[in-house]
């Protein structure tokens, strides 16, 4: 014997509401990366900031420059074009061209993050029932989202990596410092109980 639920319309509600958490919190989760890698990226030195570990690697400015890529082909008319635009040169995001200063790429990535919030902020649960393509393969909103989620955190992580390393001793923390998780549990303990 098969359970009934509410009927249409509360199913229709409920799917509203859990889009729009979704909504908040993947934003939520994409502000999160953003200000994770700039705070990382403020401890990267000018040289740094151009260094690879080996011919094989991505400098910061490298990746900077794939994401900043990325966001502006992925989130540019995210409803009703592609996520890979024409005009997008996904190698040439791994090359350091004239013009690839700093300045110029930090600019290219804040405006990519622009991007990602304006298209995200403004879908409504009734979007989550479109289809957007990228590559021309068919992603629900959901699933083209969380892959950009995803891609993002693999990039962060690894700017992560490349500040913390190219800091050595100057590095600051963006997390727990190290040995201080149970002090820090205790204190939020406590506080809670207050």
């Amino acid at each position: 014997m098969t359970e009934r639920g509410p009927g249409p319309g509360a199913r229709t509600a409920e799917n509203g509401m859990e889009a729009n958490e979704y909504l908040e919190e993947a934003t939520r989760q994409f502000r999160g990366l953003k200000k994770t890698a700039d705070r990382a990226l403020a401890q990267v030195s000018d040289a740094d900031f151009f260094a690879a570990l080996d011919p094989e690697s991505n400098s910061p400015a490298l990746i900077v420059k794939h994401l900043a890529g990325n966001m502006r082909s992925r989130w540019t008319d995210f409803l009703t074009s592609d996520g890979e635009k024409p005009d997008r040169r996904r190698d040439s995001e791994f090359l350091l061209e004239d013009g690839d200063t700093r300045e110029d790429l930090m600019r290219r990535w804040e405006e990519g993050w622009a991007l990602t919030f304006s298209a995200i902020g403004p879908l409504s649960a009734e979007d989550f029932r479109r289809t957007v393509e990228i590559r021309g393969q068919p992603h629900s909103i959901l699933r083209a989202i969380n892959r950009q989620l995803v891609h993002y955190a693999y990039h962060v992580g690894q700017l992560v990596f490349l500040a913390k390393h190219f800091a050595g001793s100057r590095w600051e923390t963006l997390s727990i410092p190290r040995g201080k998780s149970e002090e820090i549990s205790k204190g939020l303990r406590l506080k809670s109980k207050v």
